[in-house]
C-alpha cells in the first residue's frame, strides 16, 4: 500500500486509519464534499473513543462534543483537539447538506490537516504513543502524488520566496525608463510687412479727393 500522512495511525487504530484514508482518497478523486463528510465520521469516532466510559447518554456528535468539553482539563493541547473536532463536525455537516456542490478543495484540505492534527493529538496524549510523531507535518505532496516531500515546509517557503523575488526583479529590470524624445517645435517666421499698406493708400486719395472738393466749392 502507497505510503499516506496518516500513517501513524496503522498501529495506534486500524479503523480509524481506514476511514480516514479514505477520505485522503476521495480528495485525490477531487470528490472534496465526500473527503469532508468522511473527515466529520472520522471526527466523531474519535470522539466517541477518547469519551471512552465517560460517555453516558450521549448519542450524536453534538452531543458527545459538549460531554468532552464540559470534561475538559483545558489544557492547550485539549483545547486544539476540541477546536479541530467542532471544525470536522461543522464542514461535514455544510457538505452533506449543501443545495449545490460546491468543490471546494481548499476546506477540504483543511479538514485533512485537521484531522491529522486530532489524531496525533490522541495518539499522544490519549493512547500514550511515542512523541516523536508530534514532529510529524501534513505533506500536500504525498496526499496527491503519493510521494513523500523531500523538501521540509520551511524550505519550500524559501525556495517560492527567492523565485518570487527573482521574477520581481526580472519585471523590473525589463521596464527600463525610457529615453525622452527631444521636442521638435516647427515655426515658419512671419516677415514683416514694410512700406504703406493699400488701406491708407485709399484713404488717402479719398482724402485727397475730398480736400479738391472742398476748394473747388468755397472757390
Amino acid at each position: 500500500m502507497a505510503k499516506t500522512n496518516f500513517d501513524y495511525l496503522k498501529t495506534v487504530d486500524k479503523n480509524l486509519y481506514e476511514i480516514i484514508i479514505d477520505a485522503e482518497r476521495l480528495y485525490r478523486g477531487e470528490f472534496f464534499e465526500q473527503c469532508m463528510g468522511q473527515t466529520r465520521r472520522f471526527g466523531e469516532h474519535l470522539c466517541r473513543k477518547v469519551l471512552g466510559s465517560n460517555r453516558t447518554n450521549e448519542v450524536t456528535f453534538d452531543e458527545m462534543l459538549a460531554t468532552l468539553k464540559d470534561k475538559s482539563n483545558h489544557s492547550e493541547q485539549e483545547k486544539e483537539f476540541i477546536d479541530d473536532l467542532y471544525f470536522l463536525k461543522k464542514q461535514g455537516n455544510l457538505s452533506v447538506h449543501s443545495k449545490s456542490v460546491t468543490k471546494n478543495a481548499t476546506t477540504a484540505l483543511e479538514c485533512l490537516q485537521r484531522a491529522f492534527e486530532a489524531g496525533i493529538n490522541y495518539s499522544v496524549f490519549y493512547q500514550k504513543e511515542d512523541s516523536e510523531i508530534l514532529k510529524l507535518r501534513y505533506d500536500t505532496e504525498l496526499l496527491i502524488t503519493g510521494n513523500q516531500s523531500k523538501k521540509s515546509l520551511s524550505e519550500k517557503y524559501i525556495e517560492a520566496k527567492d523565485k518570487a523575488t527573482k521574477s520581481s526583479k526580472k519585471k523590473a529590470s525589463a521596464k527600463k525608463p525610457q529615453k525622452p524624445k527631444p521636442q521638435v517645435t516647427s515655426m515658419n517666421s512671419v516677415p514683416i510687412k514694410t512700406g504703406i499698406s493699400r488701406f491708407w493708400i485709399i484713404v488717402g486719395i479719398f482724402m485727397l479727393v475730398a480736400l479738391i472738393t472742398v476748394i473747388y466749392v468755397l472757390v
